[in-house]
């Protein structure tokens, strides 16, 4: 697997952010009645066919439904196909513990990663038995110090739940609770470019100040936009790519499967 170390400050780095694709143990296993295995092993398909050279990927939470280490294993092998170095953060439906275990003799769950004349950190917003996120002391302490210690780069802050109001009323209180501490950290450096998440199963890009917020598609189903009430909108499962400049620049888009046909089913397990 190639090493995020090759590039140089001078090369644009193309990112992959694969979110939410709540695997389960068993190849089967449907949410609201889509095959998560399947929907990912197609967006896998799309990124391979649309990205002949990716970075990184990164997977922001929500890697399993179930939070069983089989899920996990198929997570990481689906996704080796990938031929590009891995970073993943836990979402609310994670099991930490089960996710290092998988991860297992990989940087797969290291929180910073220094690539071309970037630094990537990514954040752990899950509290455990909870779906609302919460950055804990050393999480914000993290971030601090991984800000502080790379003046010189542009950064690129990644975690899971939104923190901010994405005007999706049933998803209010299950964004990330103390958003107000986070944005004091990112307010005094002014290297930060974009802040990334998953969670909200759709695609965010707004500005705050000069900072590019930005959420993405799920790998299986997506949220409708705008709800007051949990809805399940019938577009297709994506991935979100990101090319990172030099000069702190970013470019960004969402593609999404095409042709993906499948019935939502409100009366299966649901979210």
């Amino acid at each position: 697997m190639p090493s995020v170390s090759a590039l140089t400050a001078a090369d644009p780095v193309l990112l992959v952010q694969l979110s939410d694709s709540h695997l389960f143990a068993e190849t089967d296993g449907t949410l609201l009645g889509m095959n998560t295995a399947d929907s990912l092993q197609r967006v896998i398909d799309l990124v391979l066919a649309q990205q002949p050279r990716i970075d990184l990927m990164l997977a922001t939470g929500d890697l399993s439904q179930d939070g069983t280490l089989e899920s996990y294993q198929r997570f990481r092998q689906l996704t080796r196909q990938i031929a590009a170095p891995g970073r993943w953060l836990p979402g609310n439906h994670d099991e930490p513990q089960v996710m290092e275990q998988a991860a297992s003799g990989s940087d797969l769950l290291d929180p910073v990663v220094d690539i071309g004349n970037w630094r990537i950190t990514l954040l752990d917003s899950a509290v455990p038995g909870s779906v609302p996120g919460y950055l804990q002391d050393e999480q914000l302490q993290l971030l601090t110090r991984s800000l502080s210690e790379a003046p010189e780069r542009h950064h690129l802050v990644c975690l899971h739940h939104h923190p901010v109001s994405i005007d999706c009323a049933w998803m209010e209180p299950i964004g990330l609770r103390n958003a107000q501490a986070l944005f004091a950290v990112i307010d005094a450096f002014p290297q930060v470019r974009a802040v990334l998440w998953g969670h909200v199963h759709q695609e965010i890009d707004r500005l705050r100040g000069d900072v590019r917020l930005l959420a993405s598609p799920s790998t299986c189903i997506q949220f409708e936009p705008l709800s007051d009430d949990f809805k399940v909108e019938e577009q297709v499962p994506g991935y979100r790519w990101l090319r990172l400049l030099p000069d702190g620049r970013l470019e960004t888009g969402v593609q999404r499967v095409e042709g993906y046909e499948f019935t939502i089913d409100y009366g299966s397990e649901g979210y």
